[in-house]
């Protein structure tokens, strides 16, 4: 039982944390929400599948329905 509690404490302390990351935002935006724009997951280059953008720029979809 107390592990439960503490897995329950542990995921709502993650939730709050995102919960202020995006009030504290301007506009409740993430920055760099395109995997293009790691050089982790994108070794070679090549644009964003979504919105086009290429690793260097910004994600050219401002209004993408989640």
């Amino acid at each position: 039982m107390k592990l439960v509690l503490i897995s329950i404490g542990l995921l709502a302390l993650a939730f709050a944390g995102i919960a202020i990351k995006i009030l504290v935002k301007k506009d409740g935006k993430f920055s760099g929400t395109c995997a293009s724009n790691s050089p982790f997951l994108n070794k070679e280059g090549e644009p964003c599948s979504f919105c086009g953008a290429a690793p260097e720029e910004q994600c050219k979809k401002s209004d993408v329905a989640a």
